[in-house]
């Protein structure tokens, strides 16, 4: 009889053992989950996202993903195009103005829209290929809204990526390190600009570590670079689609 008790005593134990791992494990999947996607804003955000341009599959992983990401639970209404000249006509309907692009924008007008649209306070975020020097014709973009930019990257290949603030809310459920497959930019800030504040930098094996999300100190706009989004190592990475969402959120308010 005692035997038989032992035994079952055991069993009772390793049950007991599996029920709990298996609370962990649900526990746990419900905080990531509700960590991209809590507290969906009250109404949707407006979004327009731009692309178009080279070396990049815009429409897969812009159009495609992100437009996706952002649209999920009614987070955001995201108007996506790769026409330049249509941008000047959404100005004034949206909250948030995303983009991706190293197409040029022809129009003087819509550049010198696009500089109203911050000085007004407006959200802007700027995503790898924006992050680029595009525009040897518009210096203001990179001086004013980048305060800086790369002309460079390293080969195509992983790296790792690491917070080094936590607690801003773009940052928000984001994992405080983690590696993808992506183009290292080597994003330097112009001394002459409004400055950056660094969320996260981006290293390989070398010695230098590069900004790769951040903020631009504009003096009225919230604005947001994230030097990720080569490719779907990027866009389908739950790190990424958390940023993306957090800076959409946070360039809005």
């Amino acid at each position: 009889m005692m035997t038989r008790s032992i035994e079952l005593n055991h069993a009772g134990h390793w049950r007991g053992m599996i029920i709990l791992g298996m609370t962990a494990i649900l526990l746990l999947f419900l905080a990531v989950f509700s960590g991209a996607h809590a507290d969906p804003p009250k109404k949707p955000i407006r979004v327009l996202m731009v692309g178009g341009g080279a070396s990049h599959d815009f429409d897969t992983w812009y159009k495609g993903t992100d437009v996706q990401t952002l649209s999920e639970r009614n987070f955001a209404e995201v108007t996506y195009t790769d026409n330049t000249d249509e941008v000047l006509s959404y100005l004034d309907k949206i909250d948030v103005l995303y983009l991706t692009n190293n197409q040029p924008f022809k129009d003087a007008k819509t550049r010198e829209a696009i500089m109203k649209f911050a000085e007004n306070g407006k959200g802007l975020v700027l995503g790898h290929a924006a992050l680029w020097y595009n525009w040897a014709d518009w210096p203001e973009y990179n001086l004013k809204l980048v305060s800086g930019g790369s002309r460079g990257h390293d080969k195509y290949g992983p790296f790792e990526v690491t917070a080094v603030n936590k607690k801003h809310p773009v940052m928000k459920g984001v994992p405080a390190k983690f590696t993808l497959k992506d183009e290292l930019y080597y994003h330097k800030v112009d001394p002459n600009g409004a400055g950056i504040e660094v969320l996260a930098t981006a290293k390989n094996e070398k010695p230098e570590a590069y900004p790769s999300v951040f903020v631009v100190k504009h003096p009225n706009a919230r604005i947001v670079g994230i030097a990720l989004g080569h490719d779907g190592e990027s866009h389908d990475l739950q790190a990424y689609k958390q940023l993306l969402r957090n800076a959409v959120r946070w360039v809005a308010k």
